[in-house]
């Protein structure tokens, strides 16, 4: 291994399944020393238990590494506190975070209740921000800042059946952006992953997709978190694997502006808007007719096979 954090102490939330895990183990190999975090509940949230995250600790420990679980909901600030004050109080430091925990409640937007909205928010949303507001603390006063490393999903653009998701993960790119605004001073560098990976949050869905395994996302979290990333701030990242892309930043595009410096009209903004700045098409909607369309066909060979 070239050992890209050796040295490092980081902590992973949501390492106890999935890209988590993938991300803890490979953060292990890769010389750190790592807080496996995780409650280790259902894809919904329930059933909590410490089993996945001393599992994983135990993977480490075979290999050689060195690990300490941590088990609690993240959602909660002295839970976020709790992780970041294990890497401090047993290592010296906490050089990096990966905030990979997240649960799923799919439901369309108008029949989601307010426990499925709330729940999904505080888990992906704030379950990144007690963490970030934890580790940012005692980044910006250690020599060597530190790495926040949020993850986010394609579906921050818009989401059919997931509006609490899309909307959380929307926050976690905006927290995130935020984060590198203010900590970039202090030698603290965030940036997001949106990750395509066959894991348990995947299973369900109808259609096909670009992903990997998750441990096909762990070398770019690494990447993030190790030295050579010290001076990247502030990105969004799409990775399968295979395939890694930037997003865009986000511009204002085109403007028009009210005669004499006055107040627009409604009469004068519909007569204008349309001409003077438009709209801009959103790929998403083609996309999901792509998928809807593919569906269609699946289903439909499905029953002409069963008839047959």
């Amino acid at each position: 291994m070239a050992g890209h954090l050796a040295g490092k102490n980081i902590a992973v939330t949501g390492a106890g399944n999935g890209i988590g895990r993938a991300i803890a183990l490979a953060c292990a190999a890769e010389g750190a020393n790592v807080v496996v975090a995780d409650y280790g509940v259902s894809i919904e949230g329930s059933d909590p238990s410490s089993e996945v995250a001393d599992a994983v600790v135990a993977e480490i420990a075979a290999a050689g590494g060195t690990a300490i679980a941590v088990a609690g909901d993240v959602s909660q600030m002295e839970v976020g506190q709790r992780i970041v004050d294990t890497a401090v109080e047993n290592w010296g430091t906490i050089d990096g975070v990966a905030c990979v925990a997240g649960i799923v409640r799919e439901r369309m937007l108008f029949n989601m209740s307010e426990e499925e909205f709330d729940h999904v928010v505080a888990v992906h949303l704030k379950g990144h921000f007690t963490l970030y507001k934890a580790a940012s603390a005692v980044m910006r006063k250690q020599d060597t800042g530190g790495s926040l490393v949020g993850f986010t999903s394609g579906a921050f653009v818009a989401s059919t059946a997931q509006a609490n998701y899309s909307a959380a993960k929307g926050g976690i790119v905006s927290l995130t952006r935020s984060a590198a605004f203010a900590l970039r001073r202090y030698g603290v560098n965030a940036n997001c992953i949106a990750p395509a990976a066959m894991t348990r949050m995947s299973e369900n869905v109808p259609f096909e997709i670009e992903a990997g395994g998750p441990e096909a996302i762990a070398p770019l979290a690494v990447f993030l978190m190790s030295n050579a990333a010290r001076d990247i701030t502030a990105q969004i990242y799409t990775c399968t694997g295979k395939r890694i892309a930037v997003w865009n930043q986000p511009e204002e595009l085109r403007h028009m502006l009210a005669a004499d410096d006055e107040m627009f009209t409604v009469d004068e903004v519909a007569e204008k808007l349309p001409a003077d700045i438009g709209v801009e098409e959103m790929p998403m909607f083609a996309d999901l007719e792509r998928r809807m369309k593919e569906m269609a066909e699946k289903k439909a060979a499905e029953e002409s096979g069963a008839e047959s």
